[in-house]
């Protein structure tokens, strides 16, 4: 498949950026790293001012046929069952997306439930669930390809329809298996350094979880040799699921947009880090939404070089950290774009480096 051609950011907009934040009505720094992220959003929009407006989330979701070894708390029925939900509105990525104007769509690229037409539904199914990663691989190549495909096209329509921050969602029961296993490997990690609770299992499960995720590795690498240098489409077709291949590739056409892309929790951070394995410059256009309370979490995101937004232990995945730490990227953006300077206030620079 062709990959989308990713400009890599221009760091003369950082510096540039930099240098208007110092001349700003505040002590050099004062605002920490709320300037960082306004730097880099000035550097992605390509403007010292930049402006950030409506955002959106792609909920990917999809079934994994690794939910049959008991690796959660709930069963495989739920997925079908929340997309409903995403779709009437009910859930809490929806509640959090109107308070933080955001819009929300689904995207179906894998889910074994037969659902309804809907605006907000992008049905675009690839197989009815994922393969049980532990026995067999997740998809085959061109499967994976597809659902690449189906992120980028979901991301498309978002940004066709107004979106100026976009990021993704998951949805799937096992979910958090899968994420552990493609982390793992892409990060040539152990399983136990990379796996967690996911949904709340009791220690039993989580221990029989960290086996089951270590068989898969043990799997694929028969296939595939080090999996931490193989191929990142390979790796993902024997590990991942439907849906973070399918938030890799909302990440992958949104960094060819040139616009930002937030991450959400462990199965979409995992996406990411795919997204970046396919091509290295779209980690110049991620911010981490939040930091999420499984372990493997803030392996990714050290992995990525992110620091989050946000930090408050959630674990829900939808996308609702991601959508959170919207209002504080618009509101980094817009302290770059509307403070006054030094000159323009009327204010002497040296007094307010004092007053720091």
């Amino acid at each position: 498949m062709r990959l989308p051609e990713v400009s890599p950011v221009d760091p003369g907009w950082l510096e540039a950026a930099w240098a208007r934040h110092d001349q700003l009505t505040k002590p050099p720094r004062a605002l920490a790293y709320l300037e960082e992220l306004g730097v880099r959003l000035a550097a992605i929009r390509r403007s010292l001012r930049p402006e950030l407006g409506a955002g959106a989330v792609v909920v990917c979701a999809a079934d994994h046929g690794v939910a049959a070894e008991g690796v959660s708390a709930y069963p495989a029925e739920v997925t079908g069952q929340m997309v409903l939900n995403f779709l009437r509105g009910g859930a809490a990525v929806n509640q959090i997306a109107q308070a933080a104007g955001a819009e929300v769509y689904v995207l179906d690229v894998g889910v074994r439930a037969e659902l309804p037409a809907h605006e907000r539904l992008i049905a675009a199914k690839v197989r009815p669930g994922s393969g049980n990663l532990r026995l067999e691989p997740a998809m085959t190549r061109a499967q994976a390809e597809q659902a690449l495909e189906a992120g980028m096209e979901a991301a498309r329509r978002a940004l066709r329809e107004g979106a100026t921050l976009l990021a993704a969602g998951d949805m799937g029961i096992g979910n958090t298996t899968a994420a552990a296993a493609l982390t793992a490997a892409f990060l040539g990690l152990e399983a136990a350094a990379v796996t967690g609770p996911g949904t709340g299992v009791d220690e039993a499960r989580y221990r029989h979880k960290v086996r089951v995720v270590g068989e898969g590795l043990e799997r694929a690498a028969r296939s595939l040799g080090d999996l931490a240098r193989a191929d990142p489409l390979a790796v993902l077709a024997e590990l991942g699921g439907l849906e973070v291949a399918a938030a890799a590739g909302v990440f992958l056409a949104g960094a060819e947009a040139g616009v930002p892309l937030v991450t959400d929790g462990f199965p979409v951070t995992a996406g990411a880090l795919a997204a970046v394995r396919l091509c290295p410059a779209v980690r110049e256009y991620l911010f981490a939404g939040h930091r999420s309370a499984e372990p493997g979490h803030a392996l990714q995101l050290r992995a990525l070089g992110l620091r989050p937004v946000l930090e408050l232990g959630l674990r829900l995945g939808e996308g609702t950290g991601a959508v959170l730490s919207f209002p504080v990227l618009r509101a980094a953006a817009r302290v770059l774009a509307g403070m006054a300077t030094f000159e323009e206030a009327g204010v002497g620079q040296t007094a307010a480096a004092e007053r720091g």
